[in-house]
């Protein structure tokens, strides 16, 4: 198992965001496979990582090609990397994301675009009450490796059925629930990256233990699963 992400990785998205083509991809599709291996040995490591304090179902390691069918961007392949963690049963949810790219690798965790009805379930709890989630955002592990929720997607106004003028309303607004970190090229190919990522989960741990709470009970807190 490999604990480092190598430069080779990316040297390799760099070379191949200057040239976005198959052709180019073809040509080279050797050394492609050979950083997809190693990248795949360190997300798996992660993920055995993950497991020694999270139950976890399995990893997804994103596929390069994009898919360009309703995008103006036309170029055949992603210049990153990634791959989600996803928790297991039905009691437990959200995931862990790991995304590296030559100046702009992060780390992540939470629930991106959820459903409707989670969506709902979410601002309703909010709606009741806010404390326990304003005090996880406001607990040092949180601040200390996040720095608090990721902006993402926001409602300019407050959602249907719900007071714009609510003490919560901008955590209402949101539409996703996202503790990112992001990290230098220099810092992914450091000794320490592996257990920084790790880190990174273990602090999200209580958000996602709460969230999961929340979406597996209505507002008497009745199980529903």
């Amino acid at each position: 198992m490999s604990k480092r992400v190598e430069s080779s990785v990316f040297k390799f998205l760099n070379q191949l965001k200057e040239n976005n083509n198959r052709e180019w991809f073809a040509d080279h599709k050797d050394w492609f496979v050979e950083e997809e291996q190693k990248l795949k040995l360190f997300f798996s490591t992660i993920m055995e990582g993950l497991k020694e304090y999270d139950d976890i179902e399995d990893m997804k390691a994103y596929r390069i090609y994009r898919d360009v069918r309703f995008s103006k961007d036309k170029s055949p392949y992603k210049i990153y990397r990634s791959c989600s963690f996803k928790r297991a049963t039905e009691a437990l949810r959200g995931a862990y994301h790991v995304e590296v790219t030559p100046n702009g690798s992060f780390v992540a965790c939470g629930f991106w675009q959820p459903n409707k009805e989670d969506l709902l379930r979410i601002r309703k709890e909010f709606e009741v009450d806010a404390s326990e989630i304003n005090e996880i955002i406001n607990s040092s592990g949180i601040q200390q490796t996040f720095g608090g929720f990721y902006q993402g997607d926001t409602l300019k106004t407050a959602p249907k059925g719900f007071d714009k003028e609510h003490e919560a309303i901008t955590l209402i607004r949101k539409k996703d629930f996202l503790f990112l970190r992001k990290f230098t090229d220099k810092e992914v190919l450091s000794k320490n990256f592996y257990d920084e990522v790790l880190a990174s989960f273990q602090a999200c741990r209580p958000f996602l233990d709460y969230m999961s709470s929340v979406l597996t009970t209505n507002l008497n807190g009745e199980s529903i699963i």
